[in-house]
């Protein structure tokens, strides 16, 4: 009697103790939901940016995956996989009874040999965000109650098609596309049977076995022949296909994705514009995007090369130079030099901006020229000028007057005066709105634009923010917005083409007949060192004060380019051999040394013919052979497209400048743009009591070493 009263107080105590195990496995059923979200890095797939032919990658960024789906990896790869990982996958329940109790007791006893987890529970931990990689026995329990869930709500189909694009795989791929590529250079669905049992082999220590060599490559070759003994046990191989598998040959493992030369200021402009056309960091980083820049690749060495070979190698650490090109047809920089990554975080491209110069005065053209003005215009080119907004009278170089003179010849001999006098009749109002249409930040015009000397270039810009201002000149006055990026396709193939807004800038009249003068620079004037020889140019040279900044900027009817070279402590741009420099020299022959390479091959375009007053009777074309302006003697080998001049005496100034550096944002209120004749007394501007630029300016030709220039 009173063993049956234990036994039935025992049956009593088991019964409670199952009614409570199953009352807490519901608690727990019910207050373990199968998480919202997944974990970043488990979905997250790479960016990959390429050059504009869209097959030359140019940078990476974020995770090397790509997703693909399950019918599109073949059936020996999942079989494999499945040998390897998880034979009874399309039998289990999600977890398997006998790995999880060998789990929890590895976990117990401190040993932690084995996960002893099912596919499903793999991809539950690494898949879903809310689990932890650590080995307990709570996370352990989650996991299993998770895994049964998806189980019993998913296919297993679709469980495996999330594990083979979540698992690590080495070599820095995640998923089996990405490890295809990663260990045998080609797609998923390309591999064969052995290389499809390597990559399950993988799985198991993808560090170990992603280069192995010495006792790694015994015991890869070794797990890759379990792979295959497991495939003919489960049926997916037959004997001989097994015994007829041989170890697959590995490709070399790729070093790191190093950004190298120009390519980092590359993806730095990259990401920017993505960021301001709403892709996140996190889109980039994670969102497997496909994005095609305009960077011509060619052309990027082009530009580089253009630079390197020009520049002497005496050439200071301090000067810098930048170039950039852009398509007048469609806006897009399909090409630039920035300079040294390794010298400096911002390029002199894009972020560096130091005062235009005379480069700026055909904004003003253009903007008289559609507003009523014409090329046979007469403007005041005598010396000095006063004007009322001005403290000082404006002079030319050394004083010199042309007279009543019309638009071509003002432009053709950059004459200060002249510039000035048309901004005050066209409005200076005219002059910024002009600018502003072709580009050029309202910001970096604001605080300069009530000056008489505005359209004397006291603005500061970028070069290219001037050559995508340049080439609504080429493009018949229509500015195309300035884009580094053509396309960006989604990983489920939608595509975003990129086309940058377009402005009405001025008349195609006007673009023709600002063209028209400007070609006049490039054949007789201050910029025939960027004469290239088999086809018509338009271009402007720049020089500030004290030559801290020096400009070329030009263009042909396919393409505009700006360079310059300038200091960032502000100090002349001087090479010893070369001396002080000028629009019209160095930057005028790296122009000339890019566009020659750009242009190889390239359709000779005419430009459109100016209006008929562009013929005016009272401008008389100079004869090349007497009148042309000519480059100063240096030390340097004779340019085959000018000749030397007599040597000129000039006192330079010694006022001290103040032009802006190129990383700051205030553009100074002082610079000597020069640009016409090339005798005189050069001398510096000043400020007035109201801030505006009043003083002296200097606008001489070709300059001798140590003078003021174009």
């Amino acid at each position: 009697m009173r063993k049956r009263r234990i036994l039935t107080r025992l049956l009593i105590v088991f019964g409670a103790g199952i009614l409570l195990a199953i009352g807490l496995f519901a608690v727990a059923w019910a207050m373990t939901p199968i998480p919202d979200s997944t974990q970043k890095d488990a979905t997250a797939q790479g960016s990959v940016i390429y050059y504009r032919d869209g097959k030359s990658v140019l940078a990476k960024k974020g995770i090397d995956r790509r997703n693909v789906p399950l019918d599109k990896v073949p059936q020996h790869v999942r079989d494999a996989v499945i040998a390897a990982e998880n034979r009874s996958f399309y039998q289990d329940g999600g977890v398997s009874v006998k790995g999880t109790a060998r789990a929890v007791w590895s976990t117990i006893s401190g040993q932690q040999l084995q996960g002893g987890s099912t596919i499903t529970q793999q991809l539950v931990r690494n898949y879903y965000s809310g689990l932890s990689q650590e080995r307990s026995i709570t996370r352990k329990f989650k996991e299993i109650m998770i895994s049964i869930k998806v189980d019993q709500s998913k296919s297993k189909d679709w469980v495996l098609e999330q594990y083979l694009n979540t698992i690590y795989f080495g070599r820095g791929a995640n998923g089996a596309q990405a490890a295809a590529q990663a260990y045998f250079g080609k797609d998923v669905g390309k591999l064969s049977v052995a290389e499809g049992a390597y990559l399950a082999a993988v799985i198991q220590q993808p560090s170990r076995f992603a280069d192995p060599k010495g006792a790694d490559l015994d015991a890869a070759e070794a797990r890759w022949q379990a792979v295959i003994d497991a495939m003919r046990q489960t049926g997916t191989l037959t004997p001989e296909q097994a015994a007829a598998q041989t170890f697959p040959a590995l490709k070399a493992p790729k070093k790191p994705f190093e950004l190298k030369g120009q390519a980092q200021y590359m993806l730095d402009q990259v990401t920017a514009e993505l960021n301001r056309r709403g892709y996140t960091d996190e889109d980039i980083n994670g969102g497997g995007l496909r994005v095609v820049t305009t960077f011509d690749k060619k052309l990027m060495q082009a530009a580089e090369n253009a630079v390197k070979t020009v520049l002497p190698d005496s050439t200071p650490k301090k000067v810098r130079t930048g170039l950039a090109a852009v398509d007048p047809a469609t806006g897009e920089v399909v090409a630039f030099y920035g300079g040294r990554p390794d010298r400096s975080e911002y390029d002199n491209a894009f972020s560096a901006k130091v005062m235009a110069g005379s480069t700026f005065k055909p904004y003003t053209l253009a903007a008289a020229l559609n507003n009523g003005f014409d090329l046979s215009t007469r403007v005041n080119g005598n010396s000095p000028m006063r004007v009322a907004s001005a403290t000082k009278p404006i002079p030319n170089d050394s004083d010199r007057s042309y007279g009543e003179i019309n638009l071509i010849s003002a432009t053709q001999n950059s004459v200060n005066t002249a510039f000035v006098d048309l901004g005050q009749k066209v409005g200076l109002d005219k002059v910024a709105a002009t600018a502003v249409a072709a580009g050029i930040p309202e910001a970096q015009l604001k605080q300069h634009e009530s000056a008489a000397t505005f359209p004397l270039g006291v603005a500061s810009l970028s070069a290219v923010q001037n050559a995508s201002g340049f080439s609504s000149f080429a493009n018949g006055g229509v500015h195309m917005e300035a884009h580094v990026v053509k396309s960006v396709t989604a990983p489920d193939s939608r595509k975003n083409v990129i086309k940058g807004a377009s402005t009405q800038v001025v008349s195609e009249q006007a673009a023709a007949d600002t063209a028209y003068a400007m070609q006049q620079v490039v054949k007789y004037g201050t910029g025939t060192a960027a004469r290239l020889y088999d086809r018509p140019v338009a271009g402007k040279t720049g020089t500030t004060d004290n030559s801290q900044a020096v400009w070329f900027n030009g263009f042909t009817p396919q393409l505009a380019v700006a360079v310059n070279m300038f200091r960032d402590d502000n100090k002349p741009v001087e090479i010893p051999g070369y001396g002080v420099q000028f629009g019209g020299q160095l930057p005028a022959q790296v122009w000339r040394a890019f566009m020659t390479e750009a242009m190889a091959g390239k359709p000779v375009m005419e430009f459109p013919e100016p209006s008929d007053y562009g013929y005016g009777s009272d401008w008389v074309r100079p004869d090349e052979r007497q009148d042309m302006p000519q480059e100063p003697q240096h030390t340097q080998a004779p340019d085959p497209w000018s000749s030397p001049t007599p040597e000129i005496t000039e006192q330079p100034s010694t006022e001290q400048p103040t032009t802006q550096g190129p990383d700051t944002q205030q553009d100074p209120p002082r610079q000597n743009d020069t640009g016409g004749p090339p005798t005189g007394q050069p001398d510096v501007p000043t400020t007035g009591p109201d801030g505006n630029d009043t003083g002296r300016w200097s606008d001489n030709g070709r300059s001798p070493v140590g003078q003021l220039g174009p």
